[in-house]
């Protein structure tokens, strides 16, 4: 092979190579608008996570708050209240198995459900499980927690599901106080 051959050669390598990088890096730019396009957008990126001041929350009474699209019911529970919820059985539950993103995979006990260990504080998604209405607070239903009237779901002051076609308790989102006052959603 002569000299003039063999630079022949390498002159052809490099074309084909400097060919297929363009194509890649071409490639590369049409495509990358179609993948960063399924990124959440700006505002739903702002609302992943809020803090939500509860230092107004009386003992026995619950705030709402709009997270993520969904109520959030923020509840502030009595004694006795709490004495219900503690006192349930869970294997008579409908739904033993929790939907705690804070806690998962436990059973759906009252205090796996409670943001203290007191049992004061419970933050659940206000969003019924069966058809997604939104139930009524302040000790509604035959278990003095929440009932939706759309379809006659009932759960306890735990949010537990106790009557009705819902299949699954009121889900726990991700929640934790950051203060005294203030719980951080998501």
């Amino acid at each position: 092979m002569s000299h003039a051959e063999d630079h022949e050669g390498s002159r052809r390598d490099f074309l084909y190579y400097a060919t297929a990088g363009a194509g890649a890096v071409l490639t590369g730019a049409a495509v990358w608008p179609l993948i960063n396009q399924m990124n959440p957008s700006a505002d739903v990126q702002a609302l992943s996570s809020i803090r939500v001041d509860v230092s107004g929350v009386e003992v026995g009474t619950q705030i709402s708050v709009k997270f993520l699209g969904k109520p959030v019911f923020i509840r502030r529970r009595t004694e006795e209240e709490i004495e219900m919820a503690r006192s349930v059985d869970v294997a008579d539950l409908p739904d033993p198995q929790d939907r705690n993103a804070n806690k998962p995979g436990l059973d759906a006990s009252d205090e796996n459900r409670t943001m203290d260990e007191a049992g004061e504080w419970l933050v659940m998604m206000g969003v019924c499980t069966h058809l997604g209405c939104v139930p009524l607070g302040d000790g509604a239903g035959d278990f003095h927690g929440w009932f939706c009237p759309c379809h006659g779901s009932h759960y306890d002051t735990a949010g537990r599901i106790r009557k009705g076609p819902a299949p699954e308790n009121l889900p726990v989102p991700v929640a934790q106080f950051i203060d005294e006052t203030t719980i951080q959603l998501g």
